[in-house]
């Protein structure tokens, strides 16, 4: 059977469990046939061989199982470990959290008998829609995980190559179609936007006149028509947070139900015959908008990649742009450390005639710490050094992500300091921040904006009491939002602290309790839960502040999915912030070092900017989720 990625079939549920969508490659599953028949003829005495279906199960049939798991699993990704319910040959039951995103389903026939095993099926949820993958393995893998499904022990036992991680790695497939997956979700819910590319607000005459001729669709001239330029954001000055004027290459799908007819042309033309051949979707767009005109040949004496259809004609210029993405968090514990981490990535759009290779060497490798490093198809790694890596690519069309990669901060935390919230009563609590900004960054690093919001999700808010030393602060109906730093008045080369005490008070709640067969005051009959906790506490009022958290906690109502971490009613504090100017990783490109062959005169742009994930302050004095590190 040949590497690489071919899928056998695709399925889309709705929330109902229901198919709304599917799609299958008869090309890829008569290769599954006949390995299916070598497979069964040559071992003919594994009783293993009758858990491996032969044909794809129908829409019902899918569904069936799908449901079945989410009952079994107890949710849509299921345990991820072996628990108390887990049964033997159920997902769970291996005891590996990949599980829960390279999912299996017992298939029940129609025609009756024992069930059939459909694995490997890569799961994927975007919105309210779940998209399975099964991608073409062999038999031997089914069969391979068959057997971990019904093995006694649990985990990866010490010195043991059956194990489900060694099984995937064996399955470059899986990785092919996790991109599948990922590229038709965007489809379906309308993220297609291209990658943000930067440029310097203030370009000379002729930049300023291609930034305007390009954002129209003119930014060549050619024998048809050209797709509209890519986005591109233009970079404000330094100390302003405007943001320059989108355009795409793709159309906006928006939110509506699925739209089956763009659904059927992506698939039949990202991966004609079940073979995934380009899955950007702003490609696949241009070329079905233009088409391809015989006045406009491709060259004779190179080979056009797939991820470059059209070949640009205009003025040259080559962008890079440096996003970064800090996530954190911030404890201000002796016995918890902080976390912090830097997602990055770095997004490129060449416009260049022809098809020229361009390499450029990347640094900052040692300082950036990188644990995680990934290239785009069209980038080829020749060498690489201890802080050096040497990159060389043919670019694709319009914008597109070059590179990705995990690192630490080299600077340390943009926002240091605690926050600190107490409740003094059932609706009122005291809170205190105390944040340094910027401390340790230095010019031409510049933070743009800076908020901090305190969601309460189970609570309403109805008024607060503060004010804070820097900054402004507003309120909606279930949170408090302090802006530091606004649009405009930009923080650089200087690092400033920022404190804010206050008090906020909630709405009251009523308290829905059980029905009590408490009668009378402290009466020697049966009581309901909360006595015992009302009675220890009255005891002992120095723990007040835990008395009322833990009552409070009782009567709230649950908290909405979208704010996990919220079990309790207040837990934390959320950091949103800008810097641009410079990597806080130190990954960094010069431009002077870009090459392009065949040469050419072509300026060559890099920019810069970094935005916070999940930036969290947790609250000192309660109760907060860590990872535990190993003893040595």
């Amino acid at each position: 059977m040949p590497g690489g990625c071919s899928i056998r079939a695709l399925w889309i549920l709705n929330n109902f469990d229901a198919v709304v969508f599917s799609r299958r490659f008869p090309v890829v599953e008569r290769q599954w046939r006949s390995a299916c028949k070598t497979e069964n003829e040559s071992c003919s005495e594994d009783s293993v061989k009758y858990t491996v279906l032969p044909l794809l199960p129908t829409d019902p049939e899918l569904a069936a199982g799908f449901a079945e798991r989410k009952r079994r699993e107890g949710s849509v990704r299921g345990f991820g470990i072996r628990v108390s319910q887990s049964t033997e040959g159920s997902d769970s039951w291996v005891d590996d959290p990949i599980t829960r995103h390279v999912i299996s389903l017992n298939i029940d026939t129609e025609e009756g008998g024992e069930k059939h095993l459909l694995w490997p099926l890569i799961l994927h949820i975007k919105g309210t829609y779940c998209i399975l993958v099964l991608p073409l393995v062999e038999p031997r893998h089914l069969k391979a995980y068959a057997k971990l499904c019904k093995r006694s022990d649990c985990g990866n036992a010490v010195g043991v190559d059956d194990s489900l991680s060694s099984l995937l790695l064996d399955l470059p497939s899986i990785t092919g179609s996790f991109m599948v997956a990922h590229a038709i979700g965007d489809v379906i819910t309308g993220d297609v936007v291209e990658p943000e590319v930067v440029v310097n607000a203030s370009p000379s005459v002729g930049g300023l006149l291609d930034s305007l001729t390009g954002s129209i669709g003119i930014s060549g001239i050619s024998s048809r028509a050209k797709p509209v330029a890519a986005p591109i954001a233009s970079s404000a000055p330094s100390g302003t947070a405007v943001v320059g004027t989108m355009t795409s290459d793709t159309p906006k799908l928006g939110s509506r139900p699925l739209d089956k007819d763009t659904l059927r042309s992506f698939i039949s033309s990202a991966m004609p015959f079940g073979t995934p051949v380009d899955l950007s979707y702003s490609n696949i767009f241009a070329i079905k908008a233009n088409g391809f005109s015989s006045l406009d040949p491709p060259p004779q004496d190179l080979k056009q990649p797939a991820w470059k259809p059209y070949l640009y004609k205009g003025k040259q210029r080559l962008l890079f742009t440096i996003h970064e993405t800090i996530h954190a968090a911030m404890y201000d514990r002796d016995e918890i450390p902080d976390s912090l981490s830097v997602s990055g990535q770095i997004n490129c759009r060449a416009e260049l005639e022809g098809l020229p290779d361009v390499s450029f060497p990347l640094t900052g490798l040692n300082i950036a710490h990188i644990e995680v490093l990934s290239f785009h198809p069209c980038a080829q790694i020749p060498e690489q050094g201890v802080d050096k890596q040497a990159v060389m690519f043919s670019p694709s069309l319009g914008n597109f992500v070059l590179m990705r990669y995990q690192a630490t901060s080299g600077l340390g935390p943009p926002i240091k300091g605690f926050y600190q919230l107490s409740m003094v009563s059932e609706d009122e609590g005291a809170f205190l921040f105390k944040l340094h900004l910027m401390e340790g960054y230095k010019a031409p690093l510049t933070m743009e904006f800076c908020n901090v919001t305190m969601p309460f999700p189970r609570r309403r808010v109805t008024s607060f009491d503060g004010t804070p030393s820097l900054g402004t602060v507003s309120t909606t109906e279930h949170s408090v939002e302090w802006k530091i730093i606004t649009s405009g008045r930009g923080l650089t080369g200087k690092s400033i602290e920022a404190t804010f005490p206050g008090t906020v008070k909630f709405t009251p709640w009523k308290i829905q309790r059980l029905p009590s067969s408490r009668s009378g005051s402290g009466g020697s009959g049966t009581v309901d839960e909360d006595s015992d906790i009302e009675t220890e506490n009255t005891n002992n009022m120095v723990n007040i502040e835990e008395f009322l958290m833990e009552k409070m906690n009782k009567d709230l109502p649950p908290v909405d999915l979208e704010e996990p971490f919220c079990w309790q009613a207040y837990n934390y504090a959320k950091v949103s912030f800008k810097i641009v100017g410079a990597s806080v990783s130190g990954m960094a490109i010069d431009p002077k070092s870009v090459s392009i062959y065949p040469s050419v005169r072509a300026p060559v742009e890099f920019s810069t900017q970094v935005t916070s994930g999940d930036y969290i302050l947790w609250n000192t004095l309660g109760k907060c989720p860590s990872a535990a590190t190993a003893k040595e």
